[in-house]
């Protein structure tokens, strides 16, 4: 039978080193949980200033617990019971947490007195806890290593008993560092990318190229698909189509091969950073790792970012591949990431493209023809696609 919590006790992750912003970062990280949890009606939530508290209500506590580990932010969190803060009430909800836990188990019992005056000391809780324990279960002591930590909390009025730390997600709420235009192919590399930026703080807006009829519309089903595996830690997510195609031609009919690629990013990044303005983004984001493609040399990546003034992160930039695709795992994003449907940048690729661009080439192919109409045109035809967590695709706001 399963011990049924009360609470969910979630501890801050690198927020407790904030200081005077502290409480604007303990204030988003509980409105992205309230959004992330929102189905369920009945949890109430209590804020401190070094925990936030679940009340559960009697809301499913194992469909929560892989949603919470998702949501940046938190260094840890459990599942909690709380108790007034008697010696008796303390060691029979101990014993009850645990007393249907498989026979060859073992345990150990840590307690923190966060209010000194309790009249029995650490040890003593310790000790009371798990002789009640090991008089009534087969369970066994190992300080070492243990398969249940039971946690003793108490406060002044009440205590927390926990069996159980889930390992958060760290780093700081999404949003809090402000919002970034992220480049999304159908890729591996661009969705790992968004998580460890949404990871420092920032809310990811993004870009997709598509380029039919050369990209299919499950080439666009599986983007869509990505970019809604970002949606737990925003409250929304919204994919910029821009229609690629004919601005995608023109370089290709006035562009040598080799520059094709070269000359096909800088425009990417051009509308990107248009569309980023127009939504008061502070950067872009890509999925770029050096040296991976041909794009993605040092030289390539400089003649490419001479076309725009904001910043650009790379946060794979030092990663290799294998690290990447571990990432993606995690994520559950590689499986969609790997479905054999063309994007933008792989439809036209060349033989030899160029590793070591030179800028006054770049710039000499594109004054073959009028590539800003066409990036205007592009701007001006985007599609705006909205995706919220925990909404079915199908039915989203305004997507196929």
């Amino acid at each position: 039978m399963q011990f049924k919590y009360e609470y969910i006790l979630v501890r801050y992750g690198e927020l407790t080193t904030k200081g005077k912003n502290r409480r604007d970062f303990t204030s988003k990280l509980s409105r992205n949980i309230r959004n992330a949890l929102k189905e369920f009606t009945a949890l109430e939530y209590k804020i401190t200033y070094d925990r936030l508290y679940i009340i559960l209500n009697g809301e499913d506590q194992d469909a929560i617990v892989p949603i919470l580990s998702q949501i940046y932010g938190l260094a840890s969190f459990s599942l909690a019971a709380k108790v007034d803060s008697n010696i008796d009430a303390i060691v029979e909800t101990a014993f009850n947490m645990v007393k249907h836990e498989d026979a060859s188990k073992t345990f150990k019992v840590l307690t923190r007195r966060r209010y000194k005056p309790f009249a029995h000391r650490s040890d003593e809780i310790n000790r009371l806890v798990a002789t009640k324990i090991l008089q009534e279960t087969e369970l066994k002591v190992d300080v070492r290593n243990y398969d249940i930590g039971i946690i003793v909390e108490v406060e002044e009025q009440q205590s927390y008993i926990m069996a159980q730390v889930y390992p958060g997600a760290g780093g700081y709420p999404t949003g809090i560092s402000g919002k970034a235009h992220l480049l999304l192919s159908g890729g591996i590399d661009s969705p790992v990318a968004a998580a460890l930026m949404q990871k420092r703080g920032l809310f990811v807006e993004a870009v997709h190229f598509a380029s039919p009829p050369y990209t299919s519309p499950e080439s666009l089903s599986k983007v869509m698909r990505l970019a809604d595996k970002l949606t737990v830690n925003q409250k929304h997510l919204r994919v910029f189509i821009v229609p690629f195609t004919k601005l995608q031609l023109a370089i290709y009919d006035n562009v040598d091969e080799s520059y094709a690629i070269t000359i096909m990013r800088r425009m990417m990044f051009r509308i990107s950073e248009a569309l980023a303005i127009r939504q008061k983004s502070l950067a872009l984001v890509s999925g770029e790792s050096l040296g991976q493609v041909a794009s993605q040399t040092v030289e390539n990546i400089s003649v490419i970012n001479d076309v725009v003034k904001m910043p650009v992160f790379r946060p794979l930039i030092g990663s290799d591949k294998l690290e990447i695709i571990d990432h993606s795992k995690r994520l559950d994003t590689y499986d969609i990431s790997i479905e054999p449907y063309d994007d933008a940048c792989t439809i036209f690729t060349p033989k030899n493209p160029v590793t070591k661009p030179k800028l006054d080439m770049c710039e000499t192919y594109e004054a073959k023809f009028d590539w800003q109409t066409l990036v205007d045109e592009c701007i001006e035809n985007v599609e705006i696609k909205t995706l919220r967590f925990n909404e079915k695709l199908d039915e989203q706001e305004d997507i196929f």
